[in-house]
């Protein structure tokens, strides 16, 4: 990891030095990234795609202040987080109440679920049934929580990292992450009890 950002920073000091093209090394290493944080805040794949848009905007007009004391992604996850905020708030909504849909979205989740490996039709209906709980619990979350549980579960971020991109303490991370996973728990809890009987 730490080459990695040592690589990026050589990146970023052409950018600083005026190698405008370099920039867009950054852009295709991290494009999809970004996005795919984002899919979590903003249903809309058109709103994705114009955020990203912007946050890579806003990331090479801040270029000259980028100091390298974090890591660039975690600097260019925090200008899309805010830049997805402020898109939320012009458009009335706030990300903790979204609850459309997506599809594609199970399939993130279902590979860490606790589940059997027997393909029946029982164990693939409770496995939908599971991926659907635990997106339901993801979109009911607070920004906070859903950001930290993302970054942590998805991009496999480490809570440095996450403190960074968030800019907040590590234990305030660990407490989001930790309520994150509580309330996804307590929504699958009763799918993974066998009917009838009582297990905890």
């Amino acid at each position: 990891m730490s080459s990695d950002k040592d690589e990026d920073l050589l990146i970023v000091q052409r950018v600083q030095a005026g190698d405008k093209l370099a920039f867009n090394l950054l852009v295709n290493k991290y494009h999809r990234r970004v996005g795919r944080l984002l899919t979590r805040m903003v249903r809309n794949q058109e709103d994705i795609e114009d955020v990203v848009q912007e946050t890579f905007i806003k990331a090479y007009r801040a270029i000259g202040n980028f100091r390298g004391d974090s890591a660039f992604y975690t600097w260019i996850y925090r200008i899309a987080i805010n830049t997805a905020k402020n898109l939320l708030v012009t458009q009335g909504r706030r990300p903790s109440t979204l609850k459309e849909p997506n599809d594609g979205d199970n399939e993130t989740f279902e590979d860490n679920a606790a589940l059997s490996n027997i393909d029946t039709p029982e164990s693939l209906y409770q496995t939908k049934q599971i991926g659907e709980a635990v997106n339901e619990a993801m979109a009911a979350l607070p920004e906070e929580l859903r950001s930290a549980i993302v970054m942590r579960e998805i991009d496999g971020l480490s809570y440095e990292e996450i403190a960074a991109a968030m800019d907040c303490p590590i234990g305030t991370v660990r407490s989001r992450i930790f309520r994150a996973r509580e309330a996804i728990a307590v929504r699958i809890k009763p799918l993974l009890e066998p009917k009838g009987s009582k297990r905890w």
